[in-house]
């Protein structure tokens, strides 16, 4: 090998790369982590993904379905639901009531009555003393269920009751209920039948 050869081969030697540690700058990682931890603040406080106030109201999607608009069938589907929730534990599923405990709706004359005042005022500020339902004495406590429901839902749940097991009566609108929850908005004792009988 000439003299000239054995000089590039040392210089080409020299250029290699070699391999050997190498450390990351620690402002480098710091400002990673800087960028990473702001952009989780701003998507937290922008997306919504988080935020208490679009998911917190809201426990399960049947909850969430109580407040979709009234749909084709005059509400029913949305009474079911509230009437489930609220009503159903103490007058049955199926609108038969429980000996001792509630009333029935089912055939009951307070439940499909021409006099829809005297229905409304009942779960806006309950009932109290004794009632005659379908021939038979009660003498039991209502509190006003419907008092924190808003005027759609509560006439929701009145048509379900006068449209159902086997009751064949008009809708209530909310309109109606709106009516008579401000005419009725000084009352803070509960209704007795007595008193329901007078109004109209």
């Amino acid at each position: 090998m000439s003299q000239m050869s054995q000089k590039m081969s040392a210089q080409s030697a020299a250029v290699e790369p070699q391999a050997g540690d190498a450390h990351m700058p620690v402002w480098l990682i710091m400002a990673v982590l800087v960028i990473f931890l702001l952009g989780g603040i701003y998507f937290d406080a922008k997306g919504g993904w988080f935020s208490q106030q679009v998911y917190a109201p809201y426990r399960s999607v049947e909850e969430l379905q109580m407040f979709q608009p009234v749909g084709d069938d005059g509400g029913m589907a949305l009474g079911k639901r509230v009437y489930e929730q609220v009503c159903a534990l103490c007058h049955g599923v199926d609108g038969m009531g429980k000996a001792g405990q509630a009333p029935p709706f089912a055939g009951s004359e307070w439940v499909i009555t021409d006099k829809t005042g005297q229905l409304i005022r009942i779960p806006l500020q309950g009932l109290g003393g004794p009632i005659k339902v379908k021939g038979e004495a009660w003498n039991l406590a209502m509190p006003a269920m419907g008092a924190a429901l808003p005027d759609d839902q509560l006439a929701a749940v009145l048509t379900y009751m006068r449209a159902s097991w086997g009751n064949k009566a008009p809708k209530i609108t909310a309109e109606e209920v709106k009516a008579v929850r401000a005419a009725s908005a000084a009352r803070t004792q509960p209704w007795t039948g007595d008193e329901l009988q007078k109004v109209p």
